[in-house]
């Protein structure tokens, strides 16, 4: 799909040098073509690597998409440039008048702490409350998955004994939901957290339906039965080499870490890991994008 980025975004040119159509923001202006309103709550540390992992995801439709940054102001990133986050983020003031076709809230490296103890929680969960009605449909990643479970429906997250940390087998448990169209019988996830949603708890919620689960991993996509919130505390739009980074990054800290379970060939750490999730990654975000956002959303988002 062609996907409306700044010109100047660092994802710019590692998306183009893989031959994804980019469109530059002067060739968006001519076109005749109401695009989808993808709004990115990027809470990551690693912010430049994870826009481009999203954005490369969100490009794999004939669907033309404009996306917007969004940074929570109640805490200053450490790891990327503020003249970046300047330049390509907004703050929810910004953008608060605003509605969206989809919403897409990342990951964040804060599981340990508890939800209420996150610098920016009372920020999340007002960005959270204002998406239920400025944003037809939104896609929770990891933390922010169990963040907006908690918040939306009183999801307890429980600490895990060791880190969950690999490739993991999962299965569909329905076939028939459009989520899930085109993706395998067993399909493989990555995963790297401490902390874990339990079966127990959700299916408590009626509101809520799993979609897929491991046995090793836990649960993994949930959706409510209006389809408009979905859940996936797997990170499908990890490249080949992430959970190689934060593996090496521990082990250079001293910091206790297994070898990524089915992750390096022979469990070799010098060996290239092997990719076996890149499609499943595709058809998800290709199937979020869509039947729950452009074939549901209306044209003119005013009456949203």
């Amino acid at each position: 799909m062609p996907i409306k980025i700044a010109n100047e975004l660092p994802a710019h040119k590692s998306l183009e040098s893989e031959n994804i159509f980019v469109m530059t923001e002067d060739r968006a202006m001519s076109q005749d073509i109401r695009p989808l309103n993808i709004l990115i709550l990027n809470l990551m540390p690693t912010k430049i690597e994870t826009e481009t992992q999203i954005l490369r995801l969100l490009s794999n439709s004939p669907l033309q998409v404009e996306v917007e940054l969004l940074q929570v102001k109640s805490h200053k990133s450490k790891n990327t440039s503020e003249e970046h986050m300047l330049k390509f983020y907004k703050t929810f003031d910004e953008i608060c008048e605003k509605k969206y076709d989809g919403l897409i809230v990342t990951g964040a490296p804060v599981e340990n702490l508890e939800f209420e103890e996150v610098d920016y929680w009372d920020e999340l969960c007002m960005i959270l409350d204002w998406s239920q009605k400025n944003v037809y449909s939104t896609f929770h990643i990891c933390w922010g998955a169990q963040a907006a479970l908690y918040h939306y429906y009183g999801i307890p997250k429980y600490p895990l004994e060791e880190k969950l940390f690999g490739v993991f087998p999962h299965k569909c448990l329905d076939t028939y939901h459009p989520l899930m169209r085109g993706i395998d019988d067993t399909f493989y996830v990555p995963h790297s957290r401490h902390t874990e949603n339990r079966r127990s708890d959700i299916a408590l919620v009626k509101d809520l339906q799993i979609l897929s689960y491991s046995e090793q991993a836990g649960v993994h996509l949930l959706s409510d039965m209006a389809c408009r919130k979905f859940f996936a505390t797997g990170h499908s739009e990890y490249d080949r080499e992430t959970l190689a980074k934060e593996y090496f990054r521990d082990v250079n800290k001293g910091l206790p870490i297994k070898v990524p379970y089915n992750y390096f060939p022979d469990n070799d750490p010098n060996m290239l890991p092997k990719m076996c999730w890149k499609g499943t990654a595709n058809l998800l975000f290709t199937n979020w994008l869509n039947y729950f956002v452009y074939q549901q959303t209306p044209y003119d988002l005013s009456t949203l």
